[in-house]
């Protein structure tokens, strides 16, 4: 079965063919990323037009790099849910347009469940009940998962996501954007234990994230705690300065992250743990929780690099098994930014 999948929860374009839930005929993302790169952060309205003008040719470079045409799709998959409202408009607008031109099923899709999914791509399944970290730019969360469609939410942040904060430090230490991948390849040149970080809730009973006060904390340690926006669009350090603050920076996030994944593993009683979402390309976290993980004996699935950033590859390939579980859209189908 073919199902032609959409994604556009953010700032990334995407559309994917998926046969049978498991291979993957083409995924195409257009990244905007340099356009947002000038803001130091991702503007929603202009995310939005930019769906608007790159989601006909996003499809349809899909199809063309699938050798598919329109005719063999079987069914069409969306994610409504959660994400920038604007941009999960266009995307929704434009699969239900699909739908009812194809006369084809509609499923909606959980973006979050789709990076878990993801788990599922690896070349070896997960084990469950799982343990599931979820980590990108708009979402830390935990899940104790059962399988594909069944999940339960252990915790959450309670404000900023892990991504979210790699982005707003990534602009007060003058990097580029996207914050992930600068601050890990300036941390390399770094002292990870230069600066003495919070860990906020490392060993709480609690599922929760708080990374705010992180933020805050390295925006007081590099410019003072009366720091305007000018101090930080002006501010000028030297480049061993910004590699220690980097390092010190990442490995607070790591710490928190690994920690709390691992206690709630212990606490559930899982058989692995699944890290999946755009900061699971982290090569820190990746080392890190595989450390953990082997020393506690769970199985640990990492979604696959190419699938860690947000794709309609594992969004098609999820619908596959919502479809099977009867899952259908009507066409009032709604966006759900929560």
């Amino acid at each position: 079965m073919k199902i032609l999948g959409i994604e556009s929860s953010c700032d990334d374009t995407a559309s994917a063919i998926v046969e049978d839930g498991a291979t993957i005929l083409s995924s195409v993302v257009s990244s905007q990323e340099d356009i947002h790169a000038a803001f130091g952060g991702i503007v929603p309205e202009v995310a939005s037009r930019k769906h608007i003008e790159n989601i006909l040719p996003v499809v349809d470079k899909s199809l063309s790099d699938a050798g598919a045409k329109l005719a063999d799709i079987e069914a069409v998959a969306v994610c409504n849910r959660p994400g920038l409202i604007g941009a999960l408009l266009i995307g929704v607008t434009a699969a239900k347009a699909l739908s009812w031109a194809l006369e084809a099923p509609l499923i909606d899709v959980d973006h979050l469940q789709a990076h878990i999914y993801g788990a599922w791509m690896a070349d070896e399944p997960p084990r469950t009940p799982a343990l599931s970290l979820v980590v990108s730019g708009g979402h830390t969360s935990l899940y104790r998962t059962e399988g594909p469609l069944e999940h339960e939410l252990l915790g959450s942040t309670v404000d900023d996501a892990a991504g979210e904060a790699f982005d707003k430090v990534a602009n007060i230490l003058k990097l580029s954007f996207p914050g992930g991948p600068a601050i890990e390849k300036a941390a390399r040149n770094g002292n990870p234990r230069a600066l003495g970080l919070p860990r906020t809730w490392i060993d709480a009973e609690h599922s929760n994230f708080s990374f705010s006060g992180l933020k805050t904390a390295v925006l007081y340690h590099c410019l003072g705690q009366n720091a305007s926006k000018d101090d930080i669009k002006n501010a000028r350090y030297r480049p061993g300065f910004v590699a220690d603050v980097a390092a010190s920076f990442q490995e607070t996030v790591v710490d928190v992250l690994v920690r709390k994944t691992c206690i709630a593993a212990e606490k559930t009683g899982v058989h692995s743990v699944i890290l999946g979402g755009g900061v699971a390309a982290n090569s820190l976290l990746r080392k890190r929780l595989s450390e953990e993980t082997a020393r506690r004996g769970l199985q640990l699935v990492m979604a696959p690099m190419g699938l860690c950033r947000d794709n309609a590859a594992t969004i098609a390939a999820l619908a596959f098994h919502l479809y099977r579980a009867g899952t259908r859209s009507g066409l009032d189908l709604e966006a759900r930014p929560s």
